[in-house]
């Protein structure tokens, strides 16, 4: 039974499983928070089936890498979160250390399978003899514990719904700033303004040549007559005066807006006739990653 990562057994297995990828999720002890390692890689076997998780434990043991079968392991796709179902780090570090040359045959399988099987190979917790197995008519099917993940009665599994959650961002959409500056202009204005002048009319009076007596006659020099004159000229002065009133405020208009999201929701599919995911769908399922 050849095993090949993931990767060299289909180029595309990302497809596969929907895009979803195993590799880079956390490793967490089953029912905690606490992270033990990230799952490197994945293992199959010629069928495509998943049999193994290599998981880095550098949070538990620093440099080490071990394969989880993948039985004992809970994938949480939307957590990005694998638990490992059972393992303690004592366990861990019985467990056979993989690396990339390490060759995955018969013997490597049994070596881990044996640090997992419950009670080991060769005696129980009742003091009989557990089974034996033999190379050659060896199945996976031997071990369902390890590799079947329907092979727990204790597994559970949630249904997710999502909704449209409707909320209102504030947000800037503009600024209006408002201020006022000084226009000059020149401006002409008429004004009637009067100036006095001095008019000297000779005339002839109707007495003219006419004697007159000497005590009359009134000869003297230095006579002067003083007229003043006074004109109007033009005074301009500036006033100020309100022109008009300029009043600034906001104002709030309402409306409805639709939006439109697509959402999703998880159905159940049960198979009452016993078919695989495999053969109901011809892919490889992502709950058997």
């Amino acid at each position: 039974m050849p095993l090949q990562k993931i990767s060299e057994f289909d180029t595309d297995y990302r497809d596969a499983i929907q895009g979803n990828d195993i590799k880079g999720m956390g490793v967490y002890v089953q029912g905690t928070d606490e992270k033990i390692g990230t799952v490197s890689d994945a293992v199959v076997d010629e069928q495509g089936a998943f049999r193994y998780l290599i998981v880095d434990l550098g949070l538990w043991i620093f440099g080490k890498k071990v394969l989880l079968p993948v039985g004992k392991s809970r994938i949480d796709s939307r957590a990005n979160r694998v638990y490992a179902v059972g393992l303690t780090k004592e366990q861990a570090e019985k467990l056979p250390e993989y690396q990339e040359h390490t060759p995955l045959d018969y013997d490597y399988e049994e070596r881990v399978r044996g640090g997992y099987r419950t009670p080991s190979v060769g005696s129980s917790a009742d003091g009989r003899t557990a089974p034996t197995y033999d190379r050659n008519n060896y199945t996976y099917a031997n071990d369902a514990d390890l590799y079947d993940v329907n092979a727990h009665d204790d597994q559970t599994f949630k249904l997710y719904e999502e909704r449209l959650v409707a909320n209102k961002q504030r947000r800037k959409t503009g600024e209006v700033t408002i201020g006022k500056h000084v226009e000059t202009e020149t401006v002409r204005v008429s004004v009637p303004v009067e100036r006095e002048r001095v008019v000297i009319e000779r005339v002839t009076p109707q007495d003219a040549g006419k004697v007159v007596s000497a005590e009359t006659a009134n000869f003297g020099e230095g006579e002067v007559a003083r007229i003043e004159l006074y004109e109007e000229v033009a005074d301009v002065q500036k006033e100020a005066f309100v022109r008009e009133e300029i009043r600034v405020q906001k104002v709030v208009d309402k409306e409805t807006v639709e939006v439109q999201e697509t959402i999703r929701r998880e159905e159940l599919d049960v198979d009452a006739e016993g078919r695989t995911i495999e053969e109901k769908t011809g892919k490889l399922p992502k709950d058997r990653i």
